[in-house]
This record gives structure tokens, C-alpha cells and sequence, in this order.
């Protein structure tokens, strides 16, 4: 089995190398020359360390990059660089803002600047389409497009990036990165391998999904859909085979190797609300917790999360899940 425990580092390592044709203006996105030692520099202490209120963070932007923080950061050409794109991630109670400044490109020979609400490796985006409140075509902003009437855009989760393509030395622009409380988050992917969570909807019709991209023990302790509950606190949730398409509420725990959702595989479902404890061991590169809401109900689900050790991936890799994840 090719599966190890991976650190945060090495599973966007991973995610990143997965890049390489982009939907939409990312079809211009192609392979880079970035190397393995300068894709690791990216994640050193400097780029997450804390910095004091009144200071702004800067540093240089690379062509390949993954950034934590806020800050400003600036992208200088010195030779054409024709396949980019910058990462950003925040807490999953957070959203991002990317605001453009002093930008010098040439929009009629070639160049742009892009921002995307959400994620997308390998033409798989997160959210994916089923779960994002704006169709695709919103999701991208183009610089050379809106110009100065889009230079701020925020996004509508915890992650969000900007790919670009600049073809004359000397060119540049400014990223300005800032972090802001969601009241309701729903959409979000995790930074750690470890933790808890609690995924809220207030009576919305829409799906919210969490992924936890490590192999993960989950234990799923509490599912409310706002009504009096049907199961006692020993009873195992009510699930209706082989899913819960009868119902307009439910939560799914989906799995796979890839990042959107509708293409990974149901694990299991839950349709009726319950509380009590349900583990279960995911050995998928990507764990994802996710609510389907009618809007008729406060939807609501929680859930604690720890990385899966090599041990205990030996003991699961026979089981259905390990074999569609990294068989298929």
C-alpha cells in the first residue's frame, strides 16, 4: 500500500503537484520548473510565523506559492512566467480577501491575473459545483477583464487563489491578503489532521462540505436536523440503503483522492438526527464531511478528527474504502 502518514506540508506538496490543466482561464495554466526542494521552501517558519498588529507582512510572491498569513505580497518578473498560481488558505471560520494593487501587466499581449473563489487542481474544483452559492463563471475574476472595477475580491470559504501568466521582464503586481470572520461558515478545508468542527446551516437551502485532506479517524458525535430526534443516544443513526435520496436533509461522509466532492465515494450517510458516537477510519488521501439542508431545518453536525498513524493504515487496507481510493 503507497499510502504513509503525511504532514500538512507534504499533503499540499501533493495537491500541488496535482496541477496541471485548470478549467476556464486556467486552461493556460501548464507544467512549471519549479523544483521539490523550492515547492517545500514555501511552507518554511518565516511564511507562518505571527506578526504584530500594526506591521504588514511582506515578501515576494512566487510563481508556485502557498500563504497562510496576511501580508503583502509582490510578483516581479524576470522572465516570462507562463503557468502560476498562488494558494490561499485561512481558519475555516474565515474567509479571504485578495485585493490587486500597482499592477503593471500587458493585458493585450497575453498577460492576466485571475482570482478564483475556492480551489481547483486537476480541473476538480472545491467547492465543488453542487455546493458553491455562485455558478462557475462567477467564481473567476479576471484582472484584464474588470480591471480597476474588481480589484478587491473576497471569497466565499477558507480558501481561495490567484493564477496568473506575465510575459515581459519587469512586470509586476501586488497581492494585499486579509482574513475575516464568516458568521456562517459552510464550505471550508482544514489545515490541520487533527481537531473538531461543527458545520452549521441556519434553515438555507444550499450544501456545505468540510475535507480533511489525511487519511483520518472520524467520530461523528452529534446530527441534528432541528426536530425531536427518533434514536436514542445508543441507538446507531437511522440510514436509509443504499442512501438517503428519500430525504431532503442528511449528512454525507464521502472519500477519495480528488477534491470535488460529487466525485468522491459515499461512505456513508445519515438521515435522521442522532447523538452518540459513530467512528469510523477513512484511508483516503481526502475525508470530507458534508450536509445536504432542504432549508426546512437548522441543520447541524459535529465531529472530532485525528490523522490516521501507518500502522493503523496497514490494518484497514483491504476494506472497500482503502481499495476504491487507491485502486480506482
Amino acid at each position: 500500500m503507497r499510502v504513509m502518514e503525511r504532514t500538512f506540508r507534504e499533503q499540499l506538496f501533493l495537491l500541488v503537484l496535482c496541477l496541471s490543466v485548470l478549467k476556464g482561464n486556467s486552461r493556460y495554466i501548464e507544467n512549471n520548473d519549479i523544483s521539490r526542494d523550492e515547492l517545500f521552501s514555501l511552507f518554511n517558519s518565516q511564511l507562518k510565523r505571527e506578526t504584530p498588529e500594526e506591521l504588514i507582512y511582506r515578501r515576494p510572491l512566487r510563481c508556485l506559492d502557498m500563504i497562510a498569513v496576511e501580508g503583502e505580497f509582490t510578483f516581479t518578473t524576470e522572465n516570462p512566467q507562463l503557468s502560476c498560481a498562488a494558494f490561499f488558505m485561512a481558519e475555516p471560520s474565515e474567509v479571504i480577501s485578495v485585493d490587486l494593487d500597482n499592477v503593471d501587466i500587458d493585458c493585450s499581449g497575453g498577460d492576466f491575473i485571475t482570482v478564483f473563489d475556492g480551489w481547483v487542481m486537476k480541473g476538480e474544483k472545491f467547492p465543488s459545483s453542487h455546493d458553491h452559492p455562485l455558478p462557475v463563471n462567477e467564481r473567476y475574476v479576471n484582472y484584464c477583464d474588470t480591471g480597476a472595477l474588481r480589484r478587491s475580491v473576497r471569497s466565499s470559504q477558507n480558501v481561495a487563489m490567484v493564477f496568473f501568466r506575465i510575459h515581459n521582464a519587469g512586470s509586476s503586481f501586488t497581492l494585499t491578503v486579509k482574513k475575516h470572520i464568516n458568521p456562517f461558515p459552510c464550505n471550508a478545508i482544514s489545515q490541520s489532521p487533527e481537531g473538531s468542527y461543527t458545520m452549521v446551516i441556519p434553515q438555507q437551502h444550499r450544501n456545505c462540505s468540510f475535507s480533511i485532506i489525511y487519511p483520518v479517524e472520524i467520530d461523528i458525535s452529534e446530527f441534528s436536523l432541528g426536530h425531536s430526534n427518533h434514536n436514542s443516544n445508543n441507538d446507531f443513526p437511522k440510514r436509509s440503503l443504499p442512501g438517503c435520496t428519500e430525504t431532503e436533509d442528511f449528512v454525507q461522509l464521502l472519500g477519495g483522492r480528488g477534491l470535488d466532492t460529487s466525485k468522491l465515494l459515499t461512505i456513508t450517510d445519515f438521515c435522521t438526527s442522532f447523538t452518540g458516537a459513530t467512528h469510523m477510519k477513512v484511508g483516503c488521501d481526502n475525508t470530507v464531511v458534508r450536509i445536504v439542508s432542504s432549508g426546512r431545518f437548522v441543520s447541524r453536525v459535529t465531529f472530532n478528527y485525528r490523522l490516521l498513524d501507518s500502522q493503523e493504515l496497514q490494518t484497514i487496507k483491504l476494506n472497500n474504502v482503502e481499495d476504491f481510493c487507491f485502486n480506482n
